[in-house]
């Protein structure tokens, strides 16, 4: 797990050293143990390494192929290295090192771009041939790993954050209203190539681009090819047959996230998705050693799980709990903006950036449960789509008993409010987001509405609850997996997600909608494979938090009313034309009134103007 760099002079003029290292200190935090640069006339490669497998200098980066002819940068993990090394060796290819990144190499070498599909694990890797001037760059499937790039005139830079093109550009950066669009009125990011930067573009998940390192013109974008090599709805595969040929899966994808050099924690949250990853490995893997590291507010406030995670003290010596507060929320802010370098919509990655600061102590890998909501229909709006779907095939009476049994198992209204904000037309559902929101702008929102319909259209518009998981990898997924790899790779720590393992993922999406929601419970096939294994008040528990924080609680005490009254008060604030300030002002006021609690916008109100402020200001 690592950080890559690189730029290509279109014009032919040399790269110079200073810049690629420029890059490289922009990300050091990504690897600590060694670093590496190759240059070559027109272009040059960056590389920071965290050493996870083979701790030796035989992982130092940029690898160059045995025959001195492909030079390869790689950010991630192949799990199933040690199986394709035996495939590879089959063909004929012999091994200098142990290291993943060799094989790597070598699969490219072997199968060019089809090697791809040959990989299990999370990647972004570029690799360069003198011979053709041509550089092949990469992400895994579901976008665990990041890759940005900009195309300025004359020359094409990429890296593993943001900062590091930051460093090396020659424009003043610009925020791209539209992806402040999408985060302000449907709180997501990622769903497109855009980020908050308006030069700066994203490889999507599951795409590959080839860049002539020598085009015949000297415009940059003539010299770029983007190509989608993974498409999640064409390579669904035969859905299980019982929930224990499901857990067998799901046993084999953390049997390969075991593999490592270096110490492995669970990050655990007390919710179904991280207790599965723990017990299974108390219970298949008889990992009584393991490190585990979780968040906790106090009994009595929002967030706390800690009677859910306390259930594991019994078997478990090595439990360790970080308490974030108002206080430590306030001194991390700066830090947390230049961590995440866009601005994030809530304060549950806080929650995760502060378990990943606790478990660097203990750990340099851990596993987490991301990716189980999307693929099991973990949130409560999920349950809009299978109504949808229910009504769309005409089963009424499944409809209404579906109905009755979530709203007496939840005592809750969202997943039947998501259900009618989902039959309306696509620019009602933009709009309805708007007026529940309150404070956008309406020019700015008149400018956006109608061409930002990724979301509006393609996600909230999915006819069946199997569309709308798709979609969810296609268009959502990907922002937490940023805030991840941000929050984890600060702290220069490795998260491994064994739930995204794509044997499982193509397996459990073809599942029909019985084994995902039933009688009122998402996550149908974990909870039935999980009978024995998970402690049974974490098996059968219906409510849904996550990395909540008591934020609303947190917004109302007096250190944070100055600080908020700041920004929110401050001309800077108002000359954005995002929001209405007056509004803005307003709901806070209710918020402190205890009219209604306010916290989730009121963080991305925080968390905007400060990044402004750090990146554009």
């Amino acid at each position: 797990m690592c950080g890559i760099s690189g730029i290509i002079h279109f014009d032919r003029s040399p790269v110079r050293e200073e810049q690629v290292k420029s890059m490289m200190k922009a990300m050091k935090h990504r690897g600590p143990n060694d670093d590496g640069l190759f240059l070559e006339e027109n272009l040059g490669l960056g590389f920071v390494r965290l050493s996870i497998i083979d701790l030796t200098m035989d992982g130092h980066q940029p690898m160059f192929s045995h025959d001195q002819r492909y030079v390869m940068v790689f950010n991630g993990e192949i799990f199933n290295y040690v199986e394709l090394r035996e495939e590879l060796k089959s063909k004929g290819h012999q091994f200098k090192t142990k290291t993943d990144t060799e094989v790597l190499l070598t699969s490219y070498i072997e199968w060019g771009e089809d090697m791809l599909h040959h990989l299990n694990g999370t990647w972004a890797f570029a690799t360069y041939d003198p011979d053709e001037k041509t550089l092949f760059a990469t992400r895994d499937r579901y976008g665990i790993k990041p890759f940005y790039y900009v195309i300025e005139d004359n020359r094409f830079m990429f890296a593993s954050e943001i900062p590091c093109l930051l460093s090396v550009m020659s424009k003043k950066p610009e925020p791209d209203r539209s992806s402040l669009f999408d985060f302000l009125v449907y709180n997501r990011t990622d769903q497109t190539e855009r980020t908050m930067f308006r030069d700066i573009k994203k490889l999507n998940h599951g795409q590959f681009m080839r860049v002539r390192v020598r085009p015949s013109t000297e415009k940059g974008t003539d010299a770029v090819s983007i190509r989608k090599w993974y498409d999640l709805k064409s390579e669904l595969k035969q859905p299980f047959r019982s929930p224990e040929e499901f857990r067998e899966s799901f046993q084999s994808s953390i049997d390969l996230r075991l593999r490592s050099d270096v110490p492995v924690g669970v990050c655990l949250s007390g919710g179904l998705d991280s207790s599965s990853i723990v017990s299974v490995l108390l219970k298949d893997f008889n990992k009584k050693d393991l490190h585990t590291f979780s968040a906790v507010y106090g009994e009595d406030k929002y967030g706390d799980e800690s009677k859910f995670i306390n259930l594991y003290r019994p078997e478990l010596e090595n439990m360790h709990y970080i308490q974030p507060d108002e206080n430590t929320l306030l001194a991390d802010i700066d830090s947390i903006v230049r961590a995440h370098a866009e601005p994030v919509a809530g304060t549950g990655p806080y929650a995760q950036y502060k378990v990943m600061e606790l478990a660097r102590e203990n750990v340099t890998v851990t596993l987490d449960g991301q990716g189980a909501d999307e693929m099991l229909a973990g949130y409560h709006y999920f349950f809009g789509f299978h109504f949808k779907n229910l009504l769309r095939k005409g089963r009424v009476g499944k409809l209404a008993s579906e109905m009755a049994h979530y709203y007496m198992k939840h005592s809750a209204f969202l997943g039947i409010l998501s259900y009618i904000l989902f039959m309306l037309p696509a620019g009602l559902r933009a709009r309805a987001r708007v007026m529940e929101n309150g404070y956008i702008d309406p020019e700015f929102y008149r400018s956006f509405a109608a061409e930002n319909t990724t979301i509006a259209g393609e996600l909230y518009g999915s006819q069946t609850l199997k569309d709308a998981l798709i979609n969810h990898f296609e268009f959502k997924l990907e922002h937490l997996l940023k805030w991840e790899d941000r929050n984890s790779m600060w702290f220069s720590l490795e998260a491994r997600v064994p739930f995204l393992d794509h044997r499982l993922v193509e397996r459990t999406l073809s599942l029909g909608d019985d084994l995902i929601i039933n009688d009122g419970m998402t996550k149908y096939i974990l909870r039935e494979a999980m009978k024995g294994r998970l402690p049974e008040p974490i098996r059968t528990r219906k409510d849904k938090i996550g990395f909540g924080t008591p934020h609303d609680e947190w917004f109302r005490t007096p250190v944070f009313q100055k600080y908020i009254k700041e920004i929110i008060y401050s001309p800077e604030f108002a000359s954005r034309g995002l929001v209405d300030v007056k509004k803005v002002q307003e709901i806070y006021a209710k918020h402190l009134a205890r009219k209604g609690n306010h916290g989730k916008e009121i963080w991305k109100w925080i968390h905007m103007e400060k990044w402004f402020n750090t990146f554009i200001d």
